[in-house]
C-alpha cells in the first residue's frame, strides 16, 4: 500500500498554509455576507454572486490558490441544490400538481419562456440561443423562492402551496429541458441528439414509474439507518449518479434530482433536515464561483439586455400569480406569489454555465449574473414593501 502521510503533517508547504487560510477568509467573509443579508431580509444570493465579482477575474483581488476548491465545491453544490428540490416532492406531488394546475403552467410558459426565445434570436444567437435563453427566464429559483416564503413565515399557507404548484412544474419542465439543452449546445447531429433526449426521456420516466408504482420501496432500506449513515449514503447516491450521468452524456444536476425524488415520506424529510447545512454551504460557494468567472466589465455593456429581461420576467411572473392566486380572498394575494416567483437564482445559473461554449456563452455569462442579481433584489424590495398591506387566512 502506498505510503500515505498525515494530512496535517509538518510537511505541509507554505502554498498549502496560505491555501487554507484564502478558503478560510473565504468562508468568513460569505458569513459576514450571509449575516447582514438576514438582517435586511434580502436573498444572500445576490450579494455572493457581487462578491465573486469582486475577488475573481478583473476583481480588486484574485482568489488564484483556491479555485479549483472553489470549483469542485460549486460542482457539489450545483448537485445537492437539486438533490434536495427532489426530496421536496414525491412523484404522485408532481403528477397531481401538473393535473390540477397545467393551465397556469402554461401560461407561466407563455410569459416567460416564450418572450426569452424572442429576446434570443432579436440577439442575433440563433435558434440555439433562443432554447437558451427561454429556459434561462422561464424557470425561477425554487431556492430563492423558498427562503422568502420562510422568511415570511407562510410556509403551510394556501398561497405557499400555489407558489410551490408552479415551482414543481417548473421544475418538471427543467428535469427534461436541461439534457436537451446540454444536446443542443453541444452541437452533436441530430440523430445523435435524439437518441440523447431519448435516453434522458426514458430514464425520467422510469423514475416516475418506479416511484409511483413502488413508492417507498428504498425507504425500508434506509429509515433504519443512524443520522450519519443516511447522511452519506444519500449525498453519495446524488454524487455517484451525477458523476456517471455526466459520464454518458446525461445531466447530472438532473440525476441528483431523480435520486432525491426516488426517496420519500420520513426518509425524504430526514434527509432534507441534515443535509440542507451542507446545502447552504456549497451553495454558497456555487454562487461565488459563478461570479468568479466573469469580468465585472463585461457586465457594464450587458446591463440594457439584462434590465430589459428583467422587466419582461416581472411582468411575466406577476401574471402568472395573478392566474393562480386571483380568487383568494385578498385581492392583493396575487402580488405576492408573482413576487415569490421572480427571482431567478440556481437554475439559470447551471443553464448559462452549460451553454458557456457557444458563440454567445461569455455574454450570456454576463447578463445572467446582471439579470439574477436585479430579479432578486427587485422581488425581495417588492416582498418589504407590500408586506404590511398583505391579508391572508392561513
Amino acid at each position: 500500500m502506498k505510503n500515505l502521510a498525515f494530512p496535517y503533517a509538518t510537511t505541509t508547504t507554505t502554498t498549502d498554509s496560505l491555501l487554507l487560510a484564502e478558503i478560510g477568509v473565504v468562508l468568513i467573509f460569505l458569513g459576514v455576507i450571509a449575516y447582514f443579508a438576514k438582517k435586511i431580509s434580502i436573498s444572500t444570493v445576490p450579494f455572493f454572486l457581487i462578491a465573486g465579482l469582486a475577488f475573481g477575474t478583473g476583481g480588486i483581488a484574485d482568489l488564484e490558490l483556491s479555485t479549483s476548491f472553489l470549483n469542485t465545491g460549486a460542482q457539489i453544490g450545483a448537485v445537492l441544490l437539486l438533490l434536495l428540490l427532489g426530496l421536496e416532492y414525491s412523484a404522485k406531488e408532481l403528477t397531481d400538481t401538473l393535473r390540477i394546475h397545467w393551465s397556469a403552467g402554461l401560461v407561466d410558459f407563455a410569459a416567460n419562456a416564450l418572450p426569452g426565445a424572442i429576446i434570443g434570436l432579436l440577439l442575433g444567437w440563433g435558434w440555439v440561443g433562443a432554447v437558451v435563453l427561454s429556459g434561462l427566464t422561464y424557470v425561477s429559483s425554487s431556492g430563492i423562492a423558498a427562503e422568502l416564503i420562510s422568511e415570511s413565515g407562510w410556509n403551510k399557507s394556501e398561497m405557499a402551496k400555489r407558489t410551490i404548484s408552479i415551482l414543481a412544474l417548473e421544475d418538471m419542465a427543467l428535469a427534461i429541458y436541461l439534457p436537451i439543452i446540454s444536446s443542443v449546445v453541444i452541437g452533436v447531429s441530430i440523430v445523435t441528439g435524439l437518441i440523447s433526449i431519448s435516453i434522458a426521456f426514458i430514464i425520467i420516466g422510469l423514475v416516475i414509474l418506479v416511484s409511483l408504482r413502488r413508492e417507498g420501496i428504498f425507504v425500508g432500506v434506509l429509515s433504519n439507518q443512524s443520522s450519519i449513515s443516511l447522511l452519506l449514503t444519500v449525498f453519495g447516491a446524488a454524487l455517484v449518479a451525477a458523476g456517471v450521468a455526466n459520464l454518458v452524456g446525461f445531466s447530472g444536476a438532473v440525476a441528483a434530482f431523480l435520486v432525491g425524488l426516488l426517496l420519500t415520506g420520513e426518509v425524504a424529510e430526514a434527509a432534507r433536515e441534515r443535509l440542507s447545512p451542507l446545502r447552504d454551504f456549497f451553495a454558497a460557494l456555487f454562487f461565488l464561483f459563478f461570479g468568479l468567472a466573469i469580468d465585472p466589465v463585461t457586465i457594464i455593456s450587458v446591463i440594457p439586455i439584462a434590465l430589459v429581461l428583467a422587466v419582461v420576467g416581472i411582468i411575466g411572473k406577476l401574471a402568472v400569480g395573478y392566474v393562480i392566486g386571483k380568487d383568494m380572498q385578498s385581492g392583493d394575494t396575487w402580488k405576492r406569489i408573482g413576487a415569490y416567483l421572480i427571482p431567478r437564482g440556481e437554475f439559470s445559473i447551471v443553464i448559462a454555465a452549460l451553454a458557456v461554449s457557444t458563440s454567445f456563452g461569455e455574454e450570456l455569462k454576463s447578463i445572467t449574473i446582471a439579470y439574477v442579481i436585479i430579479t432578486t433584489l427587485i422581488a425581495s424590495l417588492i416582498l418589504r414593501y407590500f408586506r404590511s398591506s398583505f391579508e391572508l387566512t392561513k
